[in-house]
């Protein structure tokens, strides 16, 4: 099946080599985007803006040089007959319109690929984890992990879409002061509501979720823990951990997001691999001693002052195990790292990325993402996020709410550096109010139209699958019937999914998909309002089942790639 795509990169590829020969370009490096105006082309490529400092050239003249070329063999391409005209866009576009005939071959490519339609090699199976949520396991997820969910997860399918081999990892931070506040707080509690004399700590967690945990320790053990010392609050630390560490992962169960490995800080500690990745920086000349602590030449890779990674008392602090298990990440085999983070973190970065650069790998190995906070509203009012008492808006609350397809879909809705507005009301309607509503409507909408006509006798055969492809009969629908601007429209929607996806995976931004399923979604609807699809015409009703049928192909994928449901009725 001809994608056109990959051929107009490459014919691209080939006018910059006559154009210029004393460069090569590698088709990876020339991307295809979808411009935000119509009137500016089908697709654009900035690759003569790219260009321009090497060859110091005008944009323009280069576009002008390489379009020159294409124009003279174009004929000669696969691509002839499918590409109505190329011109060159201030301030060095390259810009594409395709014939009907090109759009038609879009709905052939996607019948033939389905639901990998879209898909691509991009990552090449390369390996790279996705590091997200990591929430402390001192209390259920908040809204923020429900956010960081849904983005690193999302994210991920996006990256095994375009051909990266993903890992999906949460780093259970179950060592440190936090740990031994939960197990004091739990103590205290327990010791609370036994009737006993207790001192609940000024610092200590003060959720609701701390005496239920209490409760069940007095369920289980009655008061054999109603002792001092560090091997009772051993027990209530490991106690809270593994008994709040199920919830989380309970969850993110039931938000559908699910991780491959889950890694122990404290196991780190255990198995040494701390002290291991300190004699190597101190081999290196990374680690110096000074007022009895132990600190990481973190200024000569870019941070603005060295830290402290082992404490005069000769505690680690939160960078020491950090280092150690960027370390394991890498003598793993990964390609790539990402690290998926709250906006608390944005500090970090410059020290994780020095500790990188100072265990002997590349700056580009690792790319830190600040995933900003969201805020609840119920219409015009804002939901406090937290208390006095401790207590605060759950994951758990808004899957409650909305649900898990609503959670997603809105968590993902805008860019990770921006602060996203989170209305509960909305998310619940069942109307073209609510997008992901709107989106999963079109998708049953289109479930619907198929099963009636799969009833007509007039296109039984039309839907016996003429391949283990699982297809509809493409040689008995004539394509050239779908004239209407609706019809075509919707095709050049389509026709942008591919570059969405890349883009998508490009800019680690989940959001696109969102935004681009919107755009498909909202573009059927206006055509399904002016169109019937079933009609006395029956060629057009087949051409016309081909065209929605691929539209909730894709609409489908997209779903899938944000962990949404995909609905056949509504």
């Amino acid at each position: 099946m001809l994608d056109i795509n990959a051929i107009l990169i490459k014919n691209i590829e080939k006018a910059i080599k006559q154009a210029f020969p004393e460069i090569s370009v590698p088709a990876k490096d020339i991307i295809l985007e979808v411009p935000k105006l119509e009137e500016h082309g089908n697709i654009s490529t900035n690759v003569a803006m790219r260009l321009s400092k090497i060859l110091k050239k005008s944009p323009v003249d280069i576009a002008e040089a390489i379009v020159k070329e294409m124009q003279k063999d174009i004929v000669k391409t696969p691509l002839s007959g499918k590409i109505a005209s190329i011109f060159v866009k201030h301030p060095g576009f390259i810009n594409f319109f395709f014939t009907n005939f090109a759009l038609y071959n879009i709905l052939s490519e996607i019948q033939s690929k389905g639901i990998k339609y879209g898909s691509c090699n991009l990552g090449k199976k390369r390996k790279v984890q996705v590091e997200f949520v990591s929430a402390n396991p001192t209390g259920p997820l908040s809204v923020a992990h429900g956010r960081q969910a849904a983005v690193g997860d999302s994210l991920a399918n996006i990256l095994k879409f375009t051909g990266w081999n993903v890992t999906k990892e949460y780093f259970i931070n179950d060592e440190g002061r936090q740990m031994n506040m939960l197990g004091e707080s739990i103590r205290q509690r327990y010791l609370e509501l036994l009737g006993k004399q207790s001192s609940f700590p000024e610092d200590g967690y003060k959720g609701k979720y701390i005496y239920d945990i209490a409760q069940t320790i007095i369920n289980k053990h009655g008061d054999k823990y109603a002792i001092a010392g560090d091997e009772a609050l051993s027990f209530f630390r490991d106690y809270g951990c593994n008994f709040i560490l199920n919830i989380i992962k309970e969850e993110l169960k039931d938000f559908f997001v699910n991780f491959d490995v889950w890694t122990s800080q404290a196991k780190l500690v255990r198995v040494d691999k701390i002290q291991k990745a300190f004699k190597l920086l101190e081999k290196k000349g990374f680690l110096y001693k000074q007022d009895d602590a132990v600190w990481f030449k973190s200024t000569v890779f870019g941070d603005d002052k060295d830290r402290v990674v082992v404490k005069s008392n000769g505690s680690f602090t939160y960078l020491a195990p950090d280092i150690a298990y960027h370390r394991d990440k890498l003598k793993r085999g990964f390609d790539r790292i990402i690290n998926i983070w709250g906006p608390d973190h944005h500090g970090y970065i410059p020290r994780i990325t020095a500790a990188v650069m100072a265990l002997g790998y590349p700056k580009d190995k690792i790319d830190v993402l600040i995933v900003q906070l969201a805020t609840l509203y119920k219409g015009q009012e804002q939901i406090p996020m937290s208390t006095r008492s401790g207590e605060f808006i759950t994951l758990r609350q808004v899957i409650s709410d909305v649900g898990k397809d609503a959670g997603r879909f809105f968590f993902a809705a805008r860019k990770i550096s921006s602060h996203l507005d989170f209305d509960i009301e909305l998310a619940k309607k069942q109307s073209q109010e609510n997008p992901v509503y709107y989106v999963q409507y079109a998708h049953a909408r289109i479930a619907n139209v198929i099963e009636f006509a799969k009833k007509s006798p007039d296109y039984k055969s039309f839907f016996d699958k003429p391949s283990k492809k699982n297809i509809l009969d493409l040689l008995k629908a004539d394509l050239n019937l779908l004239k209407e601007p609706e019809e075509l429209q919707l095709i050049k929607v389509l026709k942008e999914f591919p570059a969405v996806v890349i883009s998508s995976a490009e800019s680690l931004e989940p959001c696109g998909i969102v935004s681009y399923l919107q755009k498909l979604a909202n573009t059927f609807h206006s055509f399904y309002d002016k169109h019937r699809v079933v009609s006395d015409d029956l060629g057009l009703t087949k051409a016309r089942l081909v065209l929605i049928d691929s539209v909730k192909t894709v609409l489908a994928t997209g779903l899938k790639l944000l962990g949404v449901s995909t609905p056949e009725k509504m």
